[in-house]
């Protein structure tokens, strides 16, 4: 029997950021911070309490995700990712335990809603569904704006086009 290896999950620390984004540029396409959902983020600085790691028992950085918010309309909202796990721990659970972890912090923390730009076949497994109501920034495959509740009913009546956040917003 194959043994399951044990992570190191903890809120990201300063001393992690340059590791972290690292990571997010071994994991992801050289464009990526061309995305538009990237431009959500400038400026803007990420829910802290979310942005978690996940070191292996050596400590070495296994994978991070961050959620950053945004508003659709009046309604706020997290914007979940970027999400990695490192090549070489990928097909280990890690990702998905990064998801469920942050979206139960998000609860107990108060938030009623997160959107994201992904895989809905991946997502799926997690609650995440298409939303039909809420646009992203183009260029956007509508698609692939997946919704998850924390709350019940947490996107009814919530349309519109994703917004970044006046960095001065409390």
């Amino acid at each position: 029997m194959r043994a399951v290896p044990v992570f190191e999950i903890r809120q990201e620390t300063v001393a992690d950021l340059w590791e972290v984004e690292a990571l997010y540029d071994l994991c992801f396409a050289p464009g990526r911070e061309a995305l538009s959902s990237y431009r959500l983020r400038d400026d803007v600085s990420p829910v802290r309490e979310l942005c978690l790691s996940a070191r292996d028992a050596d400590q070495i950085l296994a994978g991070a995700i961050r959620f950053w918010p945004i508003r659709i309309g009046q309604h706020m909202a997290l914007l979940l990712g970027p999400v990695a796990v490192h090549p070489t721990r990928q097909g280990e659970g890690l990702g998905g335990i990064l998801i469920r972890e942050s979206l139960k912090i998000a609860k107990d923390l108060g938030w009623d809603r997160v959107v994201l730009v992904g895989d809905a076949p991946y997502y799926s497994r997690f609650g995440f569904s298409k939303l039909e109501a809420v646009q992203m920034p183009p260029p956007t495959n509508p698609d692939r704006i997946l919704g998850y509740e924390l709350t019940p009913d947490a996107w009814q009546g919530v349309t519109g086009l994703v917004q970044k956040i006046d960095p001065s917003d409390p």
